[in-house]
Order: structure tokens, then sequence, then C-alpha cells
């Protein structure tokens, strides 16, 4: 669970500079590159959860 919410808070970090350029700055690939990393996030968000569940237990 720990490596899961390590990978969910660099991912994040990426995606916070990613979307900001993008706001900013207007940079087109930024954009881009934030859309992907919120895909991955949204696995990685769903994993923890599901590890999280199974450690409760």
């Amino acid at each position: 669970m720990e490596k899961t919410f390590t990978q969910i808070c660099e991912l994040f970090d990426q995606f916070s500079k990613d979307a900001n350029l993008q706001m900013e700055k207007s940079n087109k690939a930024a954009g881009t590159r934030a859309r992907k990393v919120s895909l991955e996030l949204e696995k990685l968000l769903k994993q923890f959860r599901k590890e999280s569940l199974e450690a409760s237990k």
C-alpha cells in the first residue's frame, strides 16, 4: 500500500505541474501529458482503495 501511495504522490505532482502549464501558458503538450497522467492516477487510486480495504479486514 505504501508503494501505491508513493506512486500516487509522484504522479499527482507531475499532473499538477502539467495542468498549471496548460492553464497559465496555454501549453497544449502539457495538457496532453496532464490528461494521460490523470488516467494513470485513476487506476492507482482504485488500486489503493482495494489495498486499503484488504488491509482493514
